[in-house]
């Protein structure tokens, strides 16, 4: 098979709130599509495929159908052939899948990948009710105002219960992605102000959403669109442009009741996210986190990123805090986690979260991250998940010596 190079991409600012601007999906879709164009440094008449993630399309905007709206950007695009993605937060990473497979099969030498979700344009419990569509509906959280919180809190209560949960390393890393979106000029928390205390058991400054889940232990949806530019490596420029070089994707039951019950009396929360990690390390030629220089993984709440710490090899089983008190995931750690600003700081537009992880690794490893970037990164790693870990992805990022 073909080797997948990323060519180039694109980010809408996570600040952004485009149905405020009269905006909406196919202009989010154009100017992140357009710009990867812009940055691949590919016209549009090369792109011979195009992939679309998006969760919600129908639910926030009454939209469906948005290859179509691909199609519709470009004369050369009139007749590309496009498909859309659907798998919750990682819808993004689906998209990218499909569009490696094309690639590694031959089928075609350039593709498109863009994710979107426009989400700002609802009330907050409204747009909670739309994302609950995730979960399975009617059998789960169906009685809690915020459906995703209630599920984390209870994925926070059972870490807890197997090996023991210290709030205070939640609310370091919530402090650690907060601080690293500062550094970045499209995250949609890079002005925000954090008083002293805001990340701790303050009632008042970080008051609690759901079950030990609290404001800031929470990332925060929001309007935005990522797009990356996909090559074979027969295209002739993608000598020396990173390689997606590994990669993981695994699907466990929907209800989380039923994960919890399966993984009972195991070492891993989730097993089938610790096998995609593994999964994505042996198909890169990795050994472990040992041979990562920086690490772009899920934080929809801080628990999430907690459990992906242990589950991608930094520490053993059980003991994700031993990475949090070490400084290992700091900015200027031994193994940075979230130089972005994650989910948390930056924002999660769903359907484009997958497709911005790429596009950071690819920044770092190829030294072009900014004020984000990790010195001397060359090889990165993501992790995408969708609903209660339902669906997890991760990619592995290293640019060509």
């Amino acid at each position: 098979m073909s080797a997948v190079h990323v060519l180039g991409g694109h980010q809408t600012d996570f600040a952004r709130n485009w149905a405020a601007e009269g905006l909406g999906l196919f202009d989010m879709l154009r100017e992140t599509s357009l710009g990867a164009l812009e940055a691949a440094g590919v016209p549009a008449s090369e792109i011979q495929v195009a992939h679309v993630g998006n969760l919600a399309g129908e639910l926030f905007a009454g939209q469906a159908q948005l290859g179509g709206m691909i199609a519709s950007m470009d004369p050369a695009w009139a007749m590309l052939p496009t498909s859309r993605h659907e798998a919750a937060c990682a819808s993004g990473s689906m998209a990218l899948l499909a569009a490696m497979a094309d690639l590694e099969a031959g089928r075609y030498d350039v593709a498109l990948v863009a994710g979107v979700e426009l989400m700002r344009n609802v009330g907050a419990r409204q747009a909670a009710r739309h994302l609950g569509s995730a979960a399975w509906a009617g059998r789960e959280a169906s009685g809690a105002d915020f459906p995703w919180p209630s599920l984390f809190a209870e994925i926070a209560d059972t870490v807890d219960a197997r090996h023991g949960l210290d709030s205070a390393h939640l609310a370091r890393i919530a402090e650690i992605n907060h601080g690293n979106a500062l550094r970045n000029p499209l995250a949609q928390a890079r002005s925000w102000s954090f008083p002293d205390g805001c990340f701790g058991p303050d009632d008042t400054l970080n008051p609690v959403v759901e079950g030990r889940l609290r404001k800031y232990d929470c990332g925060r949806i929001t309007d935005g669109a990522s797009a990356v530019v996909l090559a074979s490596s027969r295209h002739p420029a993608a000598s020396g442009r990173p390689v997606i070089s590994g990669w993981g994707h695994r699907t466990a039951p929907m209800l989380l009741a039923d994960k919890l019950r399966l993984s009972a009396g195991g070492p891993y929360l989730f097993p089938h996210l610790r096998q995609a990690a593994l999964d994505t390390y042996a198909r890169a030629g990795l050994a472990g986190p040992g041979d990562l220089d920086v690490i772009e993984t899920h934080d929809c709440f801080t628990v999430t990123e907690y459990v992906a710490l242990d589950h991608l090899g930094l520490t053993p089983p059980g003991e994700s805090w031993k990475a949090v008190e070490a400084g290992t995931i700091d900015f200027d750690g031994s193994l940075p986690v979230n130089p972005s600003g994650g989910l948390i700081g930056l924002g999660h537009p769903v359907g484009a979260t997958g497709v911005r992880m790429m596009l950071d690794a690819c920044r770092q490893v190829t030294g072009t991250a900014g004020e984000c970037q990790v010195p001397g990164a060359r090889t990165a790693l993501t992790l995408n998940i969708g609903g209660s870990c339902t669906t997890v992805a991760a990619f592995a990022v290293t640019l060509p010596s």
